[in-house]
């Protein structure tokens, strides 16, 4: 090499050298190749909240966020059903991120409920069930919601006729009733939810129902039966011979 040429390379600038990857880069890939390859199955909750994660959080480590989350509010459910301002209390989760999460529960509970929306609800009992446990097994208060059907038992509405408190909701048979006659529903199917986890049906659960039955049936309303949602599972008062 001549001495032109030394000089002509010495005076080049130099390419500044490439920043190293992040060592969670190819982490994400291998989740993502993962879930394209065995679907959520292959997956345990912590890297399915991972993979949710990536999206919100695009530039840092999410295992130990997702694992947090877990350690907080207990299972995958639970972190979906936790409210906005107890979600922000967790390290790594700000607004934007609790708010991303809320959209996937309600992703969830919109699909749950298409399960059900044009199919015959009495034969279509565990989508039933599944729907109301993502809609209420999680929320904070107690919830009083009514699935108003059709003579053919097509659901014609799915409404939230009460928010109580933690232990406690005030229902009004008579409200209910005219609900259901304002929309021509002939049958009806009650559903709530014990925030204390626990499906198990209270003196005033039954009373109630068998007060909200006495009014409806002489008017062609049909009560088929009143579920209770728990974190831990649901109550069929029918089933369990409470009606």
């Amino acid at each position: 090499m001549t001495d032109d040429e030394k000089q002509f390379f010495a005076e080049m600038p130099s390419r500044p050298a490439q920043a190293p990857k992040p060592h969670y880069h190819g982490h994400r890939q291998r989740l993502r190749d993962r879930f394209a390859k065995d679907g959520a199955s292959g997956l345990q909750d912590y890297e399915l909240l991972e993979l949710m994660l990536f999206r919100i959080i695009p530039r840092a480590d999410t295992k130990a966020t997702a694992k947090a989350l877990l350690a907080r509010f207990g299972s995958f459910p639970e972190v979906l059903g936790a409210p906005l301002n107890l979600l922000q209390e967790v390290e790594g989760i700000g607004k934007t991120a609790a708010l991303e999460i809320k959209v996937f529960a309600a992703a969830a509970e919109r699909m749950a409920r298409g399960a059900i929306a044009s199919r015959q609800v009495l034969s279509s009992w565990a989508e039933v069930i599944n729907y109301c446990r993502a809609a209420m097994a999680f929320e904070p208060r107690e919830q009083f919601r009514i699935l108003f059907l059709d003579r053919k038992n097509l659901l014609i509405a799915d409404e939230v006729q009460q928010t109580g408190t933690v232990d406690h909701t005030p229902v009004y048979p008579r409200e209910i009733v005219r609900r259901a006659l304002e929309l021509s529903a002939t049958a009806i199917i009650l559903v709530h939810n014990h925030p204390s986890g626990d499906p198990t049906p209270s003196r005033a659960d039954i009373d109630m129902t068998h007060t909200i039955i006495n009014t409806a049936t002489p008017l062609g309303i049909t009560v088929h039966d009143h579920i209770i949602i728990g974190r831990d599972g649901h109550t069929s008062m029918k089933g369990s011979q409470y009606i």
